[in-house]
């Protein structure tokens, strides 16, 4: 250990950034607490992608038999025509293990989550159901007032709490100055399927209409169990609507994919019959400093919007942030500096995004469609063609750890009864 005094941390955020760091600093000597609005550990989402350096991190916190485990199977990426036919496919060996667009290793949100949470301790505090409504700064700590509970006073708060983070708009201020729309909303929830998908995700693009401007699906397997997670993506115009109606959002996207092809009508009914639905409009987030005093952000409040590498820059961001606070001997001043130093050049490198856009996700035409699937499927034969996804591989490698001595580490089998 470092000779840390204790520290107080509150973590508003049961994310993958939020309970990475709470492992971290309960390893350094921290006490922490973390907030979350769910009522529970978030169930649902997306796969999501653990890339370079972050599978590094995950390797320190003993914990990637317990990843490796919980792989979703998939291998990679299928185009589909407008028949619903393969006319092209992409490997996570494309361009190499970490530089293909498909990573190696690739595990449901909900699983790392879980997995997260169970290293990060089953007595780490976690107050569910609750948000921090105020935040009053001073010489000695943050006062917090919460919607729920009394107030209480920390050393640090973390905004851990997503691309439209509560903690960086009472500390930082609003939206409008720091997450820049994309062009383009997104959606994920749970279905069931026959297809025969052979560990392959399936893309299949519709062309505008009903009011939109491009749209497409991607269904990808969850093991061989004919459970899939289906994402739904479509350009747009920001549209009006309630974001607590999730009625209201089920009939946005059922009117945008009203008549489409393939498996999506489907789709589509299991999407009502479902309580578990993610919608939101697409933003990068953009923070000049990741820190104001005694608060520091990290994950999607501090570098929300990339492609991809989400998971992999809040993994490493938690091992960087608790380690800098280690090694402050707790200076939050000191510490935020070196951290926002420490990954800038890591997260500029990562939140570069591949040539065409949304567009290039959603073209527009029937014939941009097929121009895009044909373009794909010769990419893995052209000079230089790692080059176009954005030099993956070196991008997500484009950090180097730091030796943060101290902690221990579960061990596997310790980890895996605790999991079941």
């Amino acid at each position: 250990m470092y000779g840390v005094r204790m520290r107080t941390v509150l973590i508003s955020g049961a994310s993958v950034a939020g309970l990475s760091l709470a492992y971290w600093l309960r390893q350094r000597g921290f006490h922490t607490t973390l907030v979350e609005r769910a009522p529970a550990l978030r169930s649902g989402g997306q796969a999501i992608d653990i890339r370079g350096t972050a599978r590094e991190v995950v390797e320190r916190m003993g914990i990637m038999d317990a990843v490796r485990a919980h792989h979703t199977g998939t291998h990679g990426i299928a185009w589909l025509n407008t028949r619903g036919k393969q006319v092209c496919r992409m490997g996570s060996d494309t361009f190499g293990a970490s530089g293909s667009i498909v990573a190696e290793i690739e595990i449901l949100r909900d699983d790392l989550v879980r997995i997260l949470h169970q290293t990060a301790g089953r007595d780490v505090e976690i107050m569910y159901d609750n948000v921090i409504t105020a935040m009053a700064e001073g010489p000695d700590g943050v006062q917090v007032t919460f919607a729920k509970g009394k107030r209480r006073t920390f050393d640090i708060v973390v905004g851990a709490d997503g691309l439209r983070s509560g903690v960086r708009g009472l500390a930082f201020g609003k939206d409008t100055q720091f997450v820049h729309d994309l062009g383009y909303y997104t959606s994920i929830f749970p279905a069931k399927s026959t297809l025969d998908f052979d560990g392959w995700e399936f893309m299949y693009n519709m062309p505008a209409g009903n009011g939109v401007q491009g749209r497409m699906a991607v269904v990808y397997p969850v093991g061989d169990t004919g459970a899939v997670r289906v994402m739904l993506a479509f350009v747009s115009p920001e549209l009006a609507y309630d974001r607590k109606d999730v009625q209201a959002q089920k009939r946005i996207l059922a009117d945008v994919y009203a008549g489409a092809g393939w498996e999506v009508p489907g789709l589509i009914d299991q999407m009502w019959r479902s309580d578990d639905l993610y919608f939101a409009r697409v933003g990068e987030v953009r923070v000049d400093e990741w820190y104001r005093g005694r608060t520091v952000l990290l994950g999607d409040s501090a570098f929300g919007g990339s492609m991809g590498m989400g998971t992999s820059m809040a993994l490493v961001g938690a091992y960087v942030l608790a380690g800098e606070l280690a090694v402050a001997n707790g200076d939050h001043r000191a510490a935020f500096a070196q951290y926002d130093k420490e990954m800038r050049e890591y997260v500029a490198r990562n939140m570069k995004r591949p040539p065409g856009g949304p567009r290039g996700m959603a073209p527009k035409t029937r014939h941009g469609i097929w121009m895009r699937n044909k373009f794909m499927s010769l990419m893995p034969h052209l000079p230089g063609a790692s080059k176009m996804t954005g030099d993956v591989e070196a991008a997500a490698n484009a950090i180097t750890l730091k030796p943060y001595v101290g902690g221990g580490r579960p061990t596997q089998e310790g980890l895996r009864s605790s999991l079941g």
